[in-house]
């Protein structure tokens, strides 16, 4: 038995065919029992059956394989549950004799509270505090529902592993799964539901959800019915996803070229739930505030958050559901496809929103990750289960979702989605694909060397830095690592460069396929061009590369100008200002050259621009913090400065028909200038609080300003005057919104006194208040001068915190919550001891990063020492 220990995947000689799946959950004992029957094809000799299972008791008297050429059942004489690799061997007195048999287990189970496998998650009905039962096996928790192969290409092995599933739960309750009912017996207070046979498909999107729910209803245009779940009471908050979630179902089964493949879609809000949703086939589960929008108290932000969540979901369905990544390594394929494409469906349904700018911040923290030294390529190698939490991240989403969109722009749209993607997704239905069967496909449609030019992209980690200089009227590039902690790095890219001179009327492509190129500029863009020093010249047009863009001073002066007289495009403006951030923590640029160009945005009012702004200006703020605090306050001020232009044209008041976007903006300029001391700024947020505590439904408070309003709230809250930090705690305890519990705790932490953000940390441990998925939000935007409690209070909780959320990937937010904030070595040398007995292979990557982000921030702290006459310098660019 102990040869099938430690080993990444399973043993393929035997593979499941198709699963009987009986479960019963007790909601009051918080339990479940279990039976499966599972159609088994030994291909190979063998006297073991290997398969996964955890944290269940598997029951050895019912453990029996009856071979399908024969009525007697073999039973197991040995069963033994290897728990460290959640593998379950059973080993039979006899070869086993090939071909299909049936293998028969029955188990049992805690509902437990961990948020995975088959979890309860606690909800309030007439007053009195119910429990649900709710299913998340992604990426490897369905072994602690019932022994399965829990691994994503378990689904295909001859073209099989499909579920026929039944529950037995009380009569009153709602009970969901994958599929519709096909038959359903009522025997007094109990009832047995039964399920129609899924389609193949893996163990890790099997879905099984039990409780007291509402819904409301729509149908596809081809009368695929789709209904959102929701608390009792609740369902009205349910139409916004349901209006998209009808609309994108159909839009993607003209894009993909395939219909949706089950008769049915639910998508239902859980009150406790780890990540934010999970595509499920055909059940899909979403966090509260992923899922619901209440027209009175949903800030516009929460409204687009809902949209381009259930189009990511939905997207899954053909991207990951019906074509199923192989292995774990290839998990951006699904992620990253899906990220793409939803902002694609997202477009199309309200093209007001101008989404496509606003994928620029999923670029920027694909490009942010990836800037780290402990960063790993898109196609990442999987060892253990243990590792797979970690990848779930921005460089299998955002970065995934970059290198598509940059591969789409070099292909043509096209090419990439009517040729190339309708026949990936219909060779690959019901079936497993690799990273090279995309590239394949869309190869052979396209003629283009894509397998060739995308393994630079997703096979090697970072991503390049493109410097650009003239000499002589000739561009010369030059192509190397990027990383932010300064480091010279290796690799080397086939870069796809776009480059506009002047007016984007003058615009060129080409591929840089080596370390360096120069190009007469006159032969590249024509001979009406001068020798380029007399006008902008922008690389990366529209941000379509995943890259960066290093300018010497002269072309940096006329992109600056450009940008003051809004020469550019909101997205190039946006990439010029993320480029010089980025090489000015890396210190290839000087932060004064970064503060004079976020000067010319003093006019900015372009939503995503002065979004990325307002995080760089926090960022900024709390770095000049480490470095001179006389500094830290003239940066205020010009952040201050920069922020009234937009602050003043969109008042504290929503103007009649004005965008979605002026509505997300106003409420973050309000909170930044609140954050910076804007003393104007905190008297108005204020006085309209003191309204909103007197009625909730005032009009002086709307959803997308309550933030900036609680922030202004705690930045004036302290030791000896606690009432407005106490008041915000009393609209925490009586909202039942999730929307405004999570906005809240997600201010409270910014308060300027250290004794009151320790307050704030023991509040978000108090789960009878605050929902263990929530918690985090209190760690989120801890103020600089509460960082040094925040760590001590990590460490004095940190077994509290581990046995609570040591089990899933949310532990590892905790680490860099607290953690990366940090820019001396002496801190980074604490941390690495702490952990040094307390790390563990899920959060190792996790720990590694954060180090190395404290690392990064203690060495551009002592560049910024070194910056002679900066004080003077940022008052200048305030005063001008």
């Amino acid at each position: 038995m102990d040869k099938f220990k430690g080993q990444p995947r399973l043993p393929k000689f035997a593979v499941p065919k198709r699963y009987d799946l009986r479960l019963i959950p007790d909601l009051i004992a918080c339990t479940f029992t279990g039976t499966v029957s599972i159609d088994v094809d030994i291909v190979a000799d063998t006297r073991f059956i290997v398969l996964n299972a955890a944290d269940i008791s598997v029951n050895d008297d019912s453990v029996s394989f009856t071979p399908l050429t024969s009525s007697k059942a073999l039973a197991a004489p040995k069963v033994v549950l290897f728990e460290e690799d959640e593998i379950l061997v059973l080993e039979f007195t006899e070869i086993l004799p090939r071909g299909v048999g049936v293998l028969q287990l029955g188990f049992s189970g805690i509902l437990n509270d961990k948020l995975k496998g088959f979890y309860k998650s606690t909800y309030e009905h007439n007053g009195e505090k119910k429990n649900m039962a709710v299913t998340q096996f992604e990426p490897a928790d369905a072994r602690k529902c019932f022994p399965c192969w829990d691994e994503p290409a378990c689904k295909v092995y001859i073209l099989h592993a499909t579920f026929k599933i039944t529950l037995e739960v009380p009569a009153e309750l709602v009970a969901l799964s994958n599929m519709p009912i096909v038959d359903e017996k009522v025997d007094g207070n109990v009832k047995v539901v039964s399920y129609q046979e899924s389609p193949i498909m893996s163990t890790y999107l099997v879905a099984i959800v039990v409780g007291l729910f509402d819904y409301v209803e729509d149908h596809t245009s081809d009368g695929i019915k789709v209904r959102v779940y929701c608390q009792v009471g609740k369902a009205d908050q349910g139409k916004f996803a349901l209006h998209v979630g009808a609309k994108t179902l159909d839009l993607f089964k003209e894009y993909f070229a395939v219909p949706y493949p089950l008769p049915k879609m639910d998508m239902i809000a859980i009150p406790d739930f780890a990540a934010g949703a999970m595509e499920n086939y055909g059940l899909v589960t979403y966090r509260e505030t992923i899922l619901l929008y209440d027209e009175q108290h949903s800030a516009a932000s929460n409204k687009q958050r809902v949209a381009i969540v259930v189009a990511h979901e939905l997207a899954h369905q053909w991207f990951g559901n019906l074509v199923t990544m192989e292995w774990w390594t290839h998990l951006w394929l699904n992620e990253g496809f899906a990220t793409w494409v939803s902002y694609l469906a997202i477009d199309s349904l309200f093209p007001e929103w101008k989404i496509w700018t606003q994928f620029l911040d999923e670029s920027t923290d694909g490009l942010r990750l990836d800037g780290l030294e402990e960063s790993h390529p898109i196609e990442v190698e999987v060892n253990h289960v243990a590792e797979i939490d970690e990848i779930f991240d921005a460089i299998s989403y955002m970065k995934g979702a970059s290198v598509i969109r940059m591969l789409q722009s070099y292909l043509g749209a096209e090419v990439f989605q009517q040729k190339s993607l309708a026949a990936y997704v219909k060779n690959h239905a019901y079936s497993n694909a690799k990273t090279e069967d995309l590239w394949s496909a869309l190869e052979a449609e396209s003629g283009e060397p894509v397998n060739k030019l995308m393994s630079f992209w997703t096979k090697q980690t970072g991503y390049p830095v493109v410097s650009a200089k003239i000499t002589d009227g000739k561009l010369e590039l030059e192509q190397s690592r990027f990383l932010s902690s300064g480091s010279p790095g290796e690799g080397q890219w086939i870069v796809p460069v776009t480059l506009c001179c002047g007016s984007y009327d003058m615009r060129k492509n080409f591929l840089l396929e080596s370390k360096s190129g120069v190009y007469d500029l006159k032969e590249l863009l024509g001979s009406s061009i001068d020798d380029g020093s007399g006008t902008w010249i922008k690389i990366n047009v529209d941000q379509a590369g995943f890259y960066r863009v290093k300018y010497d001073d002269t072309l940096a002066a006329g992109l600056r100008k450009a940008t003051e007289n809004q020469s550019l495009t909101s997205i190039d403006r946006y990439g010029i200002l993320d480029d010089s951030f980025a090489l000015s923590m890396a210190r290839q640029q000087s932060l004064a050259s970064l503060l004079t160009l976020i000067s010319a945005y003093k006019k900015e009012l372009d939503y995503t621009v002065m979004s990325n702004l307002i995080v760089i200006s926090y960022k900024l703020v709390k770095i000049a913090a480490d470095a001179n605090l006389e500094l830290m306050s003239e940066i205020k001020q010009l952040f201050v400065g920069v922020f009234q232009f937009a602050a003043g044209k969109l008042g504290w008041d929503p103007k009649q028909g004005e965008s979605h976007l002026d509505a997300m903006l106003r409420g973050e300029v309000l909170t930044a200038l609140a954050v910076f001391g804007h003393d104007e700024t905190r008297k108005e947020a204020t006085r309209r609080f003191d309204a909103f505590l007197a009625d909730r439904n005032t009009s002086l408070l709307p959803p997308d300003l309550r933030r900036a309003a609680y922030v202004a709230v705690m930045q004036r809250a302290n030791k000896s005057d606690k009432s407005g930090y106490e008041s915000l705690l009393r609209v925490y305890r009586e909202t039942e919104m999730s929307e405004e519990k999570t906005r809240i705790l997600g201010s409270l932490a910014c308060c300027p006194d250290p004794s009151i953000v320790q307050d704030v940390l023991n509040f978000v441990l108090s789960d009878e208040v605050v929902r263990n998925q929530d918690a985090l939000y209190g760690l989120y935007g801890v103020s600089w001068e509460g960082r040094e409690g925040a760590w001590k209070w990590l460490q004095e909780k940190w077994e509290y915190v581990e046995e609570t959320w040591g089990s899933g990937f949310l532990i590892t937010r905790f680490i860099s919550a607290v953690v990366s904030p940090f820019a001396s070595f002496e801190k980074a040398k604490e941390v690495e001891e702490f952990f040094a007995m307390r790390s563990k292979p899920s959060m190792a990557r996790t720990l590694k990063q954060s180090i190395e982000r404290v690392h990064i921030n203690a060495n551009w702290v002592e560049s910024i020492r070194k910056e002679d006459n900066l004080t003077q310098l940022v008052a200048h660019l305030s005063s001008n």
